[in-house]
């Protein structure tokens, strides 16, 4: 029975009355494990299966973290692991969920036009103090090469 509205954001009467926005029921049906049907209907080859979703994303979340050090695009390598582990996990959905929200969250007090404006005057001024630091720094001691050219 559909007693719901076809349209996104709208609100939708469950058959106890209770109201339920559309989207809330999106994000809790996608909970749980995305293995195929033949694999949850055996317990030791889905446990087998989850074994494996988490030694791969193990691997991935291991090359994203080495790549904080080394070249690399950590971060995005760490997040695509963590969203390997989602597809079995829901700790991993819970927090790429959290995760989301918060980036979503910051990128909209990014835009906030005082927190820009404020952004902009921090880095003038930080621009301006390394400036005088080099400027001070080659007054008192000019500048010297690491290296020779006059002696080849």
């Amino acid at each position: 029975m559909n007693t719901g509205s076809n349209r996104s954001g709208e609100a939708v009467v469950t058959v106890d009355g209770v109201t339920v926005d559309e989207s809330e029921s999106r994000e809790e049906r996608a909970l749980g494990s995305r293995a195929p049907e033949f694999v949850k209907a055996r317990r030791a080859l889905h446990f087998s299966w989850q074994v494996g979703v988490f030694v791969v994303g193990l691997a991935v979340v291991a090359a994203g973290a080495a790549m904080l050090v080394l070249p690399g695009p950590g971060w995005v390598v760490i997040f695509g692991g963590m969203a390997i582990w989602a597809t079995e996990f829901v700790w991993a959905q819970l927090v790429l969920r959290w995760t989301k929200r918060k980036v979503t969250e910051a990128a909209q007090r990014a835009l906030d036009p005082k927190v820009r404006r404020r952004n902009i005057i921090l880095t003038s001024v930080g621009v301006v103090i390394v400036a005088a630091l080099a400027a001070v720094y080659l007054w008192k001691f000019g500048l010297v090469m690491p290296w020779k050219i006059e002696d080849q």
